[in-house]
């Protein structure tokens, strides 16, 4: 069963896994419908718990991977009542009929658990987040190392990758941007290790081959700037790399915090996975054939 499938992340991981024929799936988001067509699909609001309760046990799922998150980083200092209710009680809900039901739960984190001044993180470092949207999002993981489920926390950063329906992710911005011959202002003091969306993914299904459990950083080969990985959208898209304007942080004046010396170490996941990033250059390329870009 997968909690948010029509987000990006759940967009390819209901791609990958109704493409697998020894496996049942149903696919569950907050919209009336699946952008994903000819799936198995609930609609479902993750902080009505009966709701939750009515499609986990008429399922009866093995495994949940939820991947539904209230996202708006700076949203998220003034809707603190929407965001709490999502990314904590909805966690809840999910984690306790999982129990109820004997079932796996992997679950979706973010490196903004961390305050961002010694990164790149381990799984073993201590979370200190800076602003309200790390702080739901430390808080759900709580919930769960606390509820008796069986979990796999997945902890990751700057995720891009070929969606076909929603917003676009990075890359695609700055491709779209560029394209359009607009200026761009991009950070050069927030520093990551930037995610393809598909290595998520296979690393899920080899946390579910492996039945591991426990947190796993999955993230990049590459720590950088996102000014850095901006140029290198620029140089492989052969687009003009002068309309992107080097700023820092606290000149965008937003709501929330970042944590700036950020990224995580996925040497946890390469040992006990088998976990291999795809390299930046092979990523746009996946991209571009995919996406047309």
């Amino acid at each position: 069963m997968i909690v948010g499938s029509n987000g990006m992340l759940g967009q390819r991981l209901t791609n990958f896994f109704s493409a697998l024929h020894d496996v049942e799936l149903l696919c569950t988001s907050v919209e009336g419908s699946s952008f994903v067509e000819n799936v198995d699909y609930r609609q479902i609001d993750i902080t009505q718990k009966t709701k939750v309760r009515e499609v986990v046990l008429d399922f009866f799922p093995d495994y949940i991977i939820n991947t539904a998150a209230y996202t708006n980083v700076d949203k998220s200092e003034t809707e603190r009542e929407a965001a709490w209710k999502i990314n904590v009680n909805g966690v809840e809900n999910i984690a306790l009929y999982a129990w109820t039901v004997d079932a796996h739960l992997i679950h979706m984190s973010t490196d903004y658990i961390f305050d961002g001044k010694n990164g790149p993180y381990t799984e073993d470092d201590k979370p200190c987040p800076l602003g309200y949207y790390g702080r739901t999002k430390l808080a759900s993981e709580n919930s769960i190392r606390t509820s008796g489920v069986r979990f796999t926390i997945i902890r990751t950063n700057v995720l891009y990758g070929p969606a076909q329906f929603g917003r676009p992710d990075f890359v695609k911005w700055v491709v779209n941007s560029l394209s359009g011959k607009k200026e761009i202002n991009i950070v050069t003091d927030q520093i990551n290790n930037p995610t393809y969306v598909d290595d998520i993914v296979s690393a899920i299904n080899k946390i579910i081959s492996f039945k591991k459990e426990g947190i796993y950083n999955i993230g990049g080969e590459e720590i950088l700037s996102r000014y850095e990985f901006t140029k290198r959208i620029a140089k492989y898209f052969n687009l003009d790399g002068s309309l992107i304007k080097p700023v820092v942080t606290k000149d965008l004046n937003q709501a929330a915090l970042r944590p700036l010396k950020s990224g995580l170490i996925t040497l946890k996941a390469q040992t006990e996975l088998g976990f291999k990033a795809t390299p930046i250059d092979i990523s746009f390329g996946l991209m571009r054939k995919e996406l047309n870009l």
